[in-house]
């Protein structure tokens, strides 16, 4: 609400030790996102090291490697409500001191794994840490600085996520070039100490006063359900069958596990997920957006290493540089999407955004070997613009579509199933690219000879496990490799279609439901810099 004319201007409500050093406490929350978000792209050029058998790597295969991913994710998925809810009880600064210790933990421990099992274990460490850091760092930055500069914190907040999304291919491509893999976990440690120092000194401590009920339950069910769900399909991937007993087992217990938790959650009267937002046909079109685009672009990311490293012969540095596109023109273009939403409505920029995601993932169904490196990289840039002018109008969209002061759960909820799409997409198109590959490299491992049973079926499970198989073979290996090369470039092709078939779903859905250019109503979410007559989120203590 504005202030009536000729009234005293309203009183500031972030005490004025707090309002000196809001933009300090900005770059240290934005220090603390860097590396949770650097996190999910910097393994992604390690994937293939860690593939490597030892000493070099792990010898991970491949349903490993997407463990390793979705570990990580779907923890933080699961628990980002939650911690959240404990952050508003406790105290965020506590929150976000607790989350960065937890993952600077799972870091180290991540560093020096000895088995892929470990691995897998402490990613799942460093996702506990994730799920208590960033909702903590929104809403401390939402009690530290005045309504007029939100827009403008959130902004820059924003372009700090582009940044590190920019900068984990990078920076892992460096840290391979000269050290062990285990360095791009490592990393985090010394980053970890440093933006702990600067909370304790910087950041106040705020609380809700009235905050939400756990749902422990509700946590638990969703985990199991996931966790199982997303089991089914690797191993699915792994075996090449849908029907074995191995892969029917997890995958209809997970999806009895997640209709017991929608069941569960639909009944709760402190629901960690609430449905009822889901009536809403603009909400549920912009989180079904959210989540497709993400399912289709993480699982590319995903086979896009081993294509660029295994198949080109790239570095993993090079390959980094060669995802750089990708992640700058997502920063370039994000910041100005709001201007294609002023001019054409978020309706018309989001299906647009979702056609250019296609466009980019269905360029790799004709790649192969020998593609021109400009194509390469016009593809990436193509897929980053794309989701440039997705995030944008969706979350605008979601924020819309609830009352004002729901907008924290809006948010909460577009963050949860980015990340459970991104889990899905690393689960179900690799699994789908394994299985596509076992399909073609099977009947020349078959006419190898010199290859045990058991050494013949771990090699038709990745590219890199057949060229380790190879190896072992010396010079008569030499002749696996044109055959894998084949065999994972058809592989990509169908998984890349399968991508791009996800996204052409997702435009479909946002055409039919998102809104065109509508001013929001006195209901609706605050735009950028609008004030308003509530109090304060939480109490704040410099």
């Amino acid at each position: 609400m504005s202030t009536p004319p000729g009234a005293p201007p309203a009183p500031p409500r972030v005490p004025e030790a707090v309002h000196r050093r809001r933009w300090a406490i900005l770059a240290v929350l934005m220090f603390s996102v860097l590396i949770v978000v650097l996190d999910h792209s910097v393994l992604n050029v390690a994937v293939k090291t860690i593939a490597t058998p030892a000493p070099v790597g792990l010898g991970a295969t491949q349903g490993e490697l997407e463990w390793a991913i979705n570990s990580y994710t779907l923890v933080f998925a699961a628990l980002l409500f939650t911690a959240g809810l404990i952050g508003d009880r406790t105290g965020r600064r506590k929150a976000l001191l607790f989350g960065m210790a937890v993952f600077g933990a799972g870091s180290a421990l991540a560093a020096f794994s000895a088995s892929s099992s470990e691995l897998i274990a402490y990613r799942a460490v460093m996702g506990v840490g994730a799920a208590f850091v960033i909702p903590a760092t929104l809403a401390i930055l939402m009690n530290v600085f005045e309504r007029d500069e939100q827009a403008k914190a959130i902004g820059i907040w924003a372009g700090g996520v582009g940044v590190s999304i920019a900068l984990g291919p990078l920076t892992g491509g460096l840290l391979l070039e000269h050290f062990w893999w285990g360095s791009i976990f490592l990393v985090n440690v010394p980053v970890v100490l440093i933006g702990f120092i600067a909370m304790v000194v910087l950041i106040p401590d705020s609380r809700d006063p009235a905050p939400g009920r756990l749902d422990p339950v509700g946590v638990l069910l969703s985990i199991v359900g996931l966790v199982l769900l997303v089991y089914g399909i690797i191993r699915g991937g792994e075996l090449a069958s849908l029907t074995d007993q191995a892969v029917l087992v997890p995958l209809l217990g997970g999806l009895g596990v997640l209709t017991v938790f929608v069941i569960y959650e639909v009944r709760s009267d402190h629901p960690a997920l609430d449905f009822s937002y889901f009536r809403n046909p603009v909400f549920s079109s912009a989180i079904a957006a959210t989540a497709l685009g993400f399912f289709a672009m993480m699982g590319v990311a995903f086979l896009s290493v081993f294509y660029l490293q295994s198949v080109r012969g790239y570095s993993p540095l090079a390959a980094g540089l060669l995802l750089l596109p990708l992640a700058v023109a997502q920063s370039a273009f994000a910041p100005r999407a709001r201007l294609a939403i002023g001019r054409f409505g978020a309706k018309a920029t989001c299906t647009a955004g979702m056609l250019m995601i296609t466009t980019g993932l269905a360029a790799f169904a004709f790649f192969d070997g020998s593609t021109p490196l400009w194509l390469i990289e016009a593809a990436f840039f193509v897929q980053g613009a794309g989701m440039a002018h997705v995030m944008p109008p969706v979350t605008v969209a979601v924020m819309q579509a609830l009352p004002r002061e729901k907008a924290g759960v809006g948010s909460a909820i577009s963050n949860t199933f980015r990340q459970v799409g991104g889990a899905l997409g690393v689960a179900m198109l690799g699994s789908l690219l394994s299985a596509a590959y076992r399909g073609g490299i099977e009947s020349t491992l078959a006419r190898t000879a010199g290859l045990p049973d058991g050494v013949r079926a771990a090699a038709g499970e990745s590219i890199e496990a057949t060229m380790g198989a190879a190896a072992k073979l010396g010079p008569a290996g030499k002749l696996l490799v044109g055959p894998a090369n084949e065999a994972f470039l058809f592989a990509m092709h169908l998984t890349a279609l399968a991508a791009a078939m996800a996204t052409v779903v997702g435009a479909a859905v946002v055409a039919m439901h998102l809104p065109g250019r509508v001013k929001p109503g006195p209901g609706d979410a605050l735009s950028p810099g609008e004030p308003d007559g509530r109090p304060a989120a939480g109490a704040v203590r410099g």
